[in-house]
């Protein structure tokens, strides 16, 4: 009987990616799986016919090999997956190392291999874990930058054995249970079971005298205060990292990193947006009809005259170059825009209210948005009544 097509015995296309061929092999390797069907004869015939198909079709010089000459391509000794070094896909090939492929695809990620592959040794050492650490700048400390002192809790080397673990900081043994692979395997029918190690816990090696300083973990618990740099113009959500300042590595690993996560407080005056600021300033209603000079505040500590047109109104912006925030990548400043807040005078003497009556009574043409406003609104309401 001729072979059937191997994608077709998958179900998948010939453009199927890899990612799907091994999600189609997954799902009937588990439907024909014979232990689930031990009332079908035929399921370890089918089961081994996938297992055979996704053998050429996972391997790209396989799969590229079968997609130009098809069967023939494993056949008499021509090249491709027999030849070259690479495992037979003979139907012939027995069952235990059929499934023992199978084990491997679908348990291999668990197992601590990659794409099918088992582990090759145990974790003998392992990094350190990450840190972070947030910190609160004022607005001004963004704008200059600033020389932080921060003190860390973590882990740090033993001094004591030199993050070996060991009495006297010697090196550990290793493991007698599994030979150092930090697991063992165990033969169940069909299946291989792979575990980790009692013994060692998957590291590979032993302590026979563990350190009584840090109980052979190779490090200890212990403060650190550490000096940061923070570069100008950083902002709420900007990451510093320091690479090796975080919890040292288990017995003798390397060690993790530690990220500073920058928080910018609010500020009394100013709004940050990006590079720019924003500060609203109040101006006196006759300043503000006549126009005149106000004085500004700049970040840096300083300030400056800035000069208001006659006739200006809520809102208007004033945009001085250069007095932003500083760029934290690259040169420059960003903006500073002076926003005009034209203030009502309140707790006005008599005189003062004789006085705006008289202005108000010579000066209807005074207010061009009030009359643009009215005028519009009268339009309204004569459009209704029509």
């Amino acid at each position: 009987m001729a072979k059937r097509d191997y994608y077709e015995v998958l179900g998948v296309t010939r453009t199927a990616t890899e990612t799907e061929i091994k999600k189609a092999f997954r799902k009937k390797a588990m439907e024909l799986h014979p232990d689930r069907n031990q009332d079908n004869p035929h399921a370890e015939t089918k089961f081994k016919e996938v297992n055979e198909a996704y053998d050429v079709l996972k391997d790209g010089n396989k799969k590229a090999a079968y997609d130009r000459y098809g069967h023939a391509a494993f056949e008499n000794g021509s090249a491709g997956p027999g030849a070259g070094g690479f495992r037979g896909a003979g139907a012939n090939a027995d069952f235990a190392s059929a499934f023992s492929d199978v084990f491997d695809d679908l348990f291999g990620d668990f197992m601590g291999g990659g794409g099918g592959a088992r582990a090759r040794g145990g974790q003998r050492a392992s990094r350190g874990s990450d840190l972070r650490y947030n910190l609160r700048l004022s607005l001004e400390e963004a704008f200059r930058g600033k020389q932080a002192t921060v003190t860390v809790p973590g882990s740090v080397v033993c001094e004591v054995c030199h993050g070996t673990g060991a009495e006297g900081g010697a090196e550990p043994a290793t493991c007698p249970t599994c030979s150092g692979m930090g697991k063992v395997r165990a033969q169940q029918g069909f299946f291989t079971v792979e575990r980790t190690c009692p013994t060692c816990q998957g590291r590979g090696q032993i302590i026979k005298n563990p350190c009584g300083s840090c109980a052979g973990a190779g490090r200890v618990r212990k403060d650190r205060t550490l000096n940061v740099n923070i570069p100008a113009g950083v902002e709420t959500g900007t990451r510093i990292r320091l690479a090796g300042e975080g919890d040292a590595g288990l017995r003798g690993g390397p060690a993790g990193d530690l990220y500073i996560f920058i928080e910018v407080a609010d500020h009394a005056i100013f709004e940050r947006d990006n590079q720019n600021l924003f500060c609203r300033i109040p101006v006196s209603m006759t300043t503000a009809a006549l126009g005149g000079e106000i004085e500004a505040p700049t970040l840096d500590g300083g300030r400056t005259r800035v000069k208001v047109p006659a006739g200006v109104q809520t809102g208007k912006q004033l945009r001085l170059r250069g007095k932003g925030m500083p760029a934290l990548r690259g040169a420059g400043h960003g903006d500073l825009y002076i926003e005009l807040r034209v203030e009502t005078p309140v707790n006005l003497s008599h005189r003062q209210k004789e006085l705006l009556k008289e202005f108000d009574e010579a000066g209807k043409d005074n207010s061009p948005e009030t009359h643009d406003f009215f005028s519009r609104v009268k339009n309204f309401w004569d459009g209704m009544k029509g």
